[in-house]
């Protein structure tokens, strides 16, 4: 589409002031959210997106609006996954659980911001090297071999490992290692220190950029317009707060999530590979908006169903090991 500057001034307002209002009602507040308000915003952020890609097709075309939701709904699902690294960023730094909401709120800012920035940059690369496609692709395919050979082997990345522009700040910068409610720094025998307040929201912004080395080329598979491109990223990612509470309980019960992504991600990376032939002249077939939104979504939909019955055949054999247990031993 031929988006003009003022239409981008004015996205970034309108979201600018969904993120204020959200802020001021929800987020204000240290509190412990409950699943009645992590249900209900995360409905809002869900609606929303659906009435920005209706807005698409209205005042747009239908490719656009396509292009939005097969978008939306894969950096959506890509970002489930993220949450589990999330979990163990609180747990690594012990955040308290009336501050994880304000963490997660800054933390997804943070990462927001440097997305976009990921997005311009591939924009401008794209229209310059059509080649890279090909890259793109090939990284995709890499990435989605890479996850399930660790949903095989179990690797579930069970700590937290810090990364580099983390660790730099935390050596450059003197920090205290007790929280003091939401405040960044504090001073103490004359010293400026930083919280864990402002560490553990540079790890979750930082962190889910390093996420976005798959993300971005993934969705860049399904669209190369760079307004369709942030809208999505902003609206999956600006209701994750929310589904981190929601589903906080049920990320472990997603055992096949991995294979799920894998071959998300392994479609888009094929998908990219024709489209990149095709480009260079040779004549491929490629894979249409609607086929690669019916593929995601019918993936999504047998891996939450498969990984939900394989989580209670899981719990059946774990109660019945216990009573075999109990009953052996007389107990």
């Amino acid at each position: 589409m031929d988006i003009s500057m003022t239409t981008w001034a004015l996205t970034i307002v309108g979201l600018s002031a969904l993120i204020a209002v959200d802020f001021f009602i929800g987020g204000r507040k240290p509190h412990e959210v409950s699943l009645k308000e992590a249900g209900i915003w995360t409905t809002v952020w869900i609606v929303l997106a659906a009435l920005f890609g209706l807005g698409l097709f209205l005042f747009g075309n239908g490719q656009a609006s396509g292009e939005f939701f097969a978008g939306f709904i894969t950096e959506k699902s890509l970002s489930v996954d993220n949450l589990f690294v999330f979990v163990l960023i609180m747990a690594k730094f012990a955040v308290p659980s009336i501050y994880q909401q304000r963490v997660l709120m800054v933390g997804v800012l943070i990462a927001l911001v440097l997305r976009g920035a990921f997005i311009a940059a591939g924009a401008a690369i794209i229209s310059t090297f059509s080649w890279v496609f090909f890259l793109f692709g090939a990284f995709l395919i890499w990435t989605a071999w890479k996850l399930v050979q660790e949903a095989r082997s179990g690797d579930d990345e069970e700590e937290f490992e810090e990364n580099r522009l983390l660790k730099a700040v935390e050596r450059r910068f003197p920090s205290t290692d007790k929280y003091h409610g939401t405040k960044l720094f504090v001073v103490e025998n004359g010293k400026r220190l930083m919280t864990p307040m402002l560490i553990v929201m540079l790890a979750i912004g930082t962190t889910d950029v390093l996420f976005a080395l798959d993300s971005i080329p993934a969705i860049f598979g399904l669209t190369q317009d760079p307004y369709i491109v942030f809208t999505a990223n902003a609206f999956a990612l600006m209701g994750l707060r929310q589904l981190y509470f929601l589903i906080g309980g049920l990320l472990q019960k997603l055992v096949h999530l991995s294979y799920g992504l894998s071959i998300i991600l392994g479609f888009i990376g094929v998908k990219l590979v024709l489209h990149a032939l095709h480009e260079s002249g040779v004549h491929v077939p490629e894979i249409s908006i609607p086929v690669s939104l019916g593929v995601i979504c019918a993936v999504l939909i047998i891996t939450t169903i498969t990984s939900l019955a394989a989580s209670r055949k899981q719990a059946r054999a774990a109660a019945d090991a216990e009573r075999d247990e109990r009953t052996r031993t007389g107990s």
